[in-house]
């Protein structure tokens, strides 16, 4: 590694740069939340008690936003500003929800418009599948739709994902460092700029969202979708620069690969919809049926809950990474078997508990109906001895 090549202190000042100012941005923050009430209240589905802070979003963009726009302009970046133009949509849609709270449908509005806007003024697009199903090159029309179906997927993903303390944090954290790396080792010092700005922003402030002290604070909509919104970018540059990439960085099965790097958002999101349809309800009904309280409802802090399912990622993108060249349709059904598998443990444990609780309470009444019984009889062995005793007499 050339020391002094020009690209690395882009990518190292980035990621640091990102780091301290979101790390600094957040007490402010905080502060002028609570001065203004813009807080969350516990409800039936938080785990929280007190007014938390929801605009760490705010923080997040900041770190992201200046990181990047400082150290990605030594070199021609021409899609920067059409990203930043998109993030700037996605971020003010999250703060006027998290200040307001506006309808689904003004978000996926926001969402779409964001989406046009990467399709129509950058080369960011899938224009290939990679082969999965026989498909290779896609005709435009294709190719707008389900670019922009990928976008908004990604985002609410990561949005649906935000529901404990750092899962959504550690989850863009991995996620960022591992498309980071690649677009690194491949020499794409822009996107790799992307990536650890990102990974900077959240790092920093991580830090106040796993806290427990005065400073504790909320992402928001406003982190959420913008996590979801810059990983769906580096998603699918992932997925097209590996089409030209040749030698050892080259990744077979990539579009598999990207859904293991994603595999908690996007399998989650994806049973809790089914599940919901299943029993008849709106798929984007707000409820406590995610991995991630199930976790909690086994007894598992934020913070461990939130370990488990990273490095439960980050397993699994490696397992990918072993497996892909067995193909873009085996290993999805390899991924989709493994995260199933993984999703049933903690429901398992809980049924199991329930059906011993079930069990003990049910020997419980047994136990109290014997009593109760032995109790009858030996009241009615009393008045037996009372009335032989009567009779003798």
């Amino acid at each position: 590694m050339d020391l002094f090549n020009v690209a690395y202190w882009g990518i190292g000042l980035s990621f640091f740069s990102a780091i301290f100012i979101s790390y600094l941005s957040v007490p402010p923050i905080v502060k002028l939340a609570k001065a203004k009430g813009l807080c969350a209240l516990p409800n039936g589905r938080t785990s929280h008690s007190g007014a938390i802070p929801t605009l760490g979003g705010i923080a997040i963009f900041a770190g992201f936003v200046i990181a990047a726009l400082l150290f990605s302009a030594y070199t021609p970046f021409p899609e920067l500003p059409y990203i930043i133009a998109s993030c700037l949509l996605i971020f003010f849609c999250g703060l006027k929800d998290d200040v307001f709270i506006i309808s689904p449908i003004s978000k996926i509005a926001t969402q779409v418009f964001s989406a046009a806007i990467i399709i129509c003024f950058t080369n960011i697009q899938i224009t290939n599948i990679h082969g999965f199903m026989g498909i290779t090159v896609i005709p435009y029309v294709f190719s707008f739709f389900l670019t922009m179906f990928v976008i908004i997927v990604i985002i609410n993903s990561f949005n649906l994902i935000d529901g404990i303390d750092g899962l959504a944090s550690a989850i863009g954290i991995v996620c960022s460092f591992a498309f980071g790396l690649w677009f690194l080792l491949v020499g794409n010092y822009h996107y790799a700029i992307l990536s650890v700005s990102l990974a900077g922003a959240l790092i920093g402030f991580l830090k106040f969202n796993l806290s427990k002290g005065q400073n504790k604070i909320f992402m928001g909509d406003t982190g959420s979708l913008l996590i979801g919104f810059i990983v769906s970018v580096l998603v699918i540059q992932f997925n097209e620069l590996n089409l030209s990439t040749k030698g050892v960085y080259k990744i077979e099965a990539t579009p598999a690969i990207s859904i293991a790097i994603l595999i908690l958002p996007l399998y989650d999101t994806l049973r809790v919809m089914i599940v919901r349809v299943i029993r008849k309800q709106s798929p984007f009904k707000a409820d406590r049926s995610h991995i991630h309280h199930k976790l909690l409802d086994l007894g598992y802090s934020h913070l461990q809950a939130t370990l488990i399912l990273s490095v439960s990622t980050i397993v699994i993108s490696y397992i990918a990474y072993q497996l892909q060249r067995i193909g873009i349709l085996w290993l999805i059904l390899v991924l989709f078997v493994i995260a199933s598998f993984l999703s049933l443990i903690p429901f398992m444990i809980i049924r199991r508990r329930l059906k011993k609780a079930e069990l003990s309470t049910n020997e419980k009444k047994q136990s109290e109906n014997i009593k109760e019984t032995i109790v009858k009889e030996k009241n009615q062995c009393n008045k037996m001895e009372e009335i032989i005793t009567i009779c003798d007499n």
